[in-house]
């Protein structure tokens, strides 16, 4: 019998030692073979996809700001803290006597268990975003025009992850996770207790819980950003981003259905709370904002993970009127993401091609045109956009705020990458002092940056 136990453990051994090397090639983190500008812009380098069983994973520390530590403005511009002592600031908005108001929430409880539950909550309190949600809205005020707000109160309490606002009229709109709501506001109101009314429910739970709200040209009607509840609707989750990617073959038929989904644009109108689908196929739609020269919508975009840390390319894009964007099936104007079944080859060719590429996994959040901004410069013409960093790339992207410089046409500018703005949230040891969020402009042109790492919100100014 010992002359074959032998024999059987170094089998044994020969196997595990198999099982591990094959294990250790499947799980080692993909290494970026291109740079970020590389994959920027509007003729971006797309590469082959490397996919993978288990997502690279590059998450630095949140370890906030230290011994005055603040982050880096480009050449001629200054930055300080317009406010700070927040609890996860995510959205800002400013009201038209100045008031500022900014959206302290995060993540509701996900319904996530079992590994990926303990995966995904350890990744977000290592990332900085294992807090409960604060669920409020705070009023920041300067009465003496340092570019300090020397006043900070609630301003609304009781909400439910709560992200976009917007003033039409005499109504305040915000975007909680699972429903659009309004209050009554009137000019220089330091305090809301009304009663929220509901307008319209909006899906929640699943990933991507952040729901975004701007009001379209005229104040008739409201654009609302609601991203996916999944990656690439894996687990045969396609029926839980609704009817839009089941039972619908066109965009004609998506826009008829008058249901909310997943993954898509959303017009809302409130005199009669009613809703239509606007555009589709957006993974994860964050910030939106108006082209003053156009009066059209754009957006960023947030794409698909695991497919290697050069693929695909995050972007801003002109939103039009019942566009496909290709989630989960394709990207980036019809490449076709083979993981996804069942396939949708009858709608590859309707897929629109974004415009502007902003690199492999920079999570673009925030987005402002630079239509009331006063920095000088370059920065004039175009848009400011809040990357708000990678977690499944190697090296890590984003961490940065960056404009796009944009024509006389309302288009980027051709052959322009992203320029710096706002840099330095990662320190030396690439851990995360802080991590951009929502993107604005004050009262007097400066621009403000909310921080839901540093619990900061940054001014960005000229520095003469």
């Amino acid at each position: 019998m010992r002359k074959y136990l032998r024999p059987i453990l170094l089998a044994l051994v020969a196997l595990l030692l198999i099982l591990f090397v094959a294990w250790w090639w499947v799980s080692r983190p993909d290494v970026a073979r291109l740079s970020v500008e590389e994959v920027s812009g509007q003729v971006p380098h797309l590469s082959e996809v490397r996919p993978q069983i288990y997502p690279t994973m590059e998450i630095p520390p949140a370890v906030g700001w230290a011994n005055g530590a603040k982050p880096v403005p480009a050449k001629g511009l200054k930055v300080q803290a317009f406010a700070d002592g927040l609890d996860h600031p995510r959205w800002l908005y400013r009201l038209p006597n100045g008031d500022v108001l900014v959206a302290e929430s995060n993540s509701p409880p996900r319904d996530v268990g079992g590994i990926t539950g303990m995966v995904m909550g350890s990744m977000m309190k290592k990332a900085g975003a294992g807090t409960p949600s604060a669920n409020r809205i705070t009023l920041l005020r300067d009465t003496n025009n340092d570019g300090v707000a020397d006043q900070k109160s609630v301003f609304l309490s009781g909400l439910n992850s709560p992200h976009g606002m917007v003033l039409v009229g005499d109504w305040l709109y915000v975007a909680n996770t699972d429903a659009l709501v309004r209050f009554p506001y009137k000019t220089g109101d330091a305090k809301i207790t009304a009663k929220a009314e509901k307008i319209v429910d909006l899906p929640g739970g699943g990933n991507h819980w952040a729901r975004n709200v701007i009001a379209a040209p005229g104040g008739k009607s409201l654009y609302v950003a609601i991203g996916s509840a999944s990656n690439i609707a894996e687990n045969d989750g396609l029926a839980k981003e609704g009817a839009a990617y089941t039972a619908r073959t066109s965009a004609e038929q998506v826009r008829a259905s008058h249901q909310i989904g997943r993954a898509m644009i959303v017009e809302v109108f409130p005199d009669t709370k009613r809703s239509n689908l606007f555009a589709w196929g957006l993974r994860n739609p964050n910030g939106m904002a108006i082209e003053p020269v156009t009066q059209t919508l754009w957006s960023v975009v947030n794409e698909r993970d695991m497919l290697g840390s050069d693929m695909p390319p995050d972007y801003l894009a002109k939103i039009d009127l019942g566009a496909f964007f290709g989630w989960p099936w394709n990207y980036w104007g019809g490449y076709v993401d083979k993981r996804v079944s069942p396939g949708r080859p009858d709608l590859r060719e309707y897929t629109k091609r974004p415009e502007y590429s902003l690199g492999p996994h920079t999570a673009p959040l925030g987005l402002a045109f630079a239509n009331d901004a006063k920095l000088g410069g370059g920065f004039t013409s175009g848009a400011f956009v809040g990357l708000h960093g990678s977690w499944n790339r190697k090296p890590m992207s984003g961490y940065k705020v960056v404009f796009i410089p944009f024509g006389a046409n309302g288009l980027p500018v051709r052959g322009a990458k992203p320029v710096d703005v706002l840099s330095g949230f990662l320190d030396k040891e690439e851990k995360a002092q802080g991590r951009p969020v929502a993107v604005i402009t004050d009262a007097s042109g400066a621009l403000l940056v909310s921080d839901d790492v540093g619990n900061v919100i940054w001014r960005v100014s000229p520095a003469q």
